[in-house]
């Protein structure tokens, strides 16, 4: 369509060209974003976000006003504000037979979908992990996504054990039972402060039933993060699958460098992170990420039917918002406020004869609590005094993924999108609960 001639109302000519310099311009990013598949450096106005979703919905058949509807699912809503919050892709993604696959009457959601999974594997490439050859954005939370993966690793082996090395999470133990498949948990060792599970513990676990491992980079001090380069080498040596969870890993580049270094060593099949934890998106949505693209043809084949768009529109619109730019200031501003993190927690620590655990962590940071006769107390007052996501454990707690730590503590994070006035807050009223109870 030649937009200029459709202009002609009776505006002189050079007008209407001065006008559609600016609207080229204003539009330009998405021009190239659909040229060139890959996330821009600078993010994309809310505006120009917001017209480029609705342009692209307004291609699936529910928009055409001369369709005649007649199947079981015609993108029908019960209230316009249900199309508003879908951003119009009310057919949702993917068919029975794959997540991927473009759907007829969904094109603006297919070719939305398609675009989303090449800015995944364009953002993990970015941000640590350049040799993978595919990615998949799931609309399902990190343990679903764990499944999906292990239900693609029992059905090419037929084995149905897993080694896990131990951490004290209930998604990815439901995930491994979910499939069908029995987890040889390995429990963790108390290695002066870290708990960790010996490399030697792994691979004398790893026996002719063995299907996979499943290795973790992220939880919370003072559980080790898993020496994921030396099991990638274990995995590559017996001939197991190898899966990663790495929930909240893309936030931190010394954890990718982890994963990338793991995938050069040794055997890594997939590895897993959400796109709440690490993009600020709502809960709902993780990216498989593989070397290996068939595998990621698998897990979008192992999904069974359609699927919502929404945490699949989520990620799109949170990256391109970001941009690459963007997204590294956030990770700058993550080490910049661990940092302060360790700093007000040591001060805080040592005035309440404590001490902050020695453990390498991306995000978190663990006190002791030897002091205090209740420690659960302290958990308590805090959350009345509206600090969220502070975690008060004692040494046989589940979440200390040991049989017995050496002694109770508090741990708190600084992860992608904090602020510094939130951990100076948080700190604070610490310091106020561990002078009072």
């Amino acid at each position: 369509m030649n937009l200029e001639e459709h202009l002609k109302v009776g505006l002189p000519a050079s007008v209407i060209k001065r006008g559609l310099i600016t609207l080229k311009e204003r539009y330009k990013p998405i021009k190239l974003l659909l040229e060139q598949q890959k996330i821009p450096a600078e993010g994309l106005p809310d505006d120009v976000l917001k017209a480029f979703i609705y342009f692209l919905s307004s291609m699936d058949a529910d928009k055409d006003p001369k369709a005649a509807r007649v199947g079981e699912r015609e993108a029908r809503t019960a209230s316009k504000l249900l199309m508003e919050l879908s951003g119009g892709f009310i057919h949702g993604v993917g068919r029975s037979g794959s997540l991927t696959s473009p759907q007829p009457k969904a094109s603006g959601g297919s070719l939305m979908y398609h675009l989303a999974n090449r800015l995944a594997l364009d953002a993990l490439r970015n941000f640590g992990v350049p040799n993978i050859r595919g990615a998949i954005v799931l609309p399902v939370a990190t343990g679903m996504a764990l499944a999906l993966a292990l239900s693609v690793v029992r059905e090419k082996t037929g084995k149905n054990l897993v080694v896990y090395p131990r951490v004290d999470h209930k998604s990815p133990l439901k995930a491994i039972k979910l499939v069908g498949m029995k987890a040889n948990v390995l429990e963790g060792e108390v290695i002066d402060d870290a708990v960790k599970v010996p490399i030697e513990a792994v691979e004398k676990a790893v026996s002719n039933n063995t299907a996979a491992i499943v290795s973790t980079t992220t939880f919370f001090p003072p559980r080790a993060v898993d020496d994921v380069v030396e099991i990638a080498k274990i995995a590559e040596k017996y001939g197991v699958f190898h899966v990663i969870n790495n929930a909240y890993g893309v936030q931190s580049r010394e954890i990718m460098k982890l994963v990338r270094k793991a995938i050069d060593k040794g055997r890594v099949d997939a590895f897993i992170q959400s796109t709440d934890k690490n993009f600020l998106t709502p809960v709902g949505g993780s990216i498989v990420a593989s070397p290996n693209e068939e595998f990621i043809t698998e897990v979008s084949s192992a999904y069974p039917g359609r699927a919502s768009a929404a945490p699949i529109l989520h990620f799109m619109v949170a990256i391109l918002s970001l941009g690459i730019e963007g997204y590294e200031k956030l990770r700058d501003n993550q080490e910049e406020c661990k940092r302060l993190l360790e700093h007000e927690l040591e001060a805080v620590a040592r005035k309440h004869g404590e001490r902050i655990l020695n453990v390498w962590n991306p995000t978190a940071v663990a006190m002791t609590l030897n002091n205090k006769e209740s420690p659960e107390k302290v958990g308590h007052h805090l959350y009345t005094l509206r600090v969220t996501g502070a975690r008060v454990l004692k040494p046989k707690d589940f979440g200390v993924c040991c049989k017995e730590y050496k002694f109770p503590y508090i741990t708190m994070s600084a992860a992608i999108g904090c602020e510094k006035e939130e951990i100076l807050m948080a700190v604070e009223r610490l310091d106020e609960v561990l002078s009072s109870v």
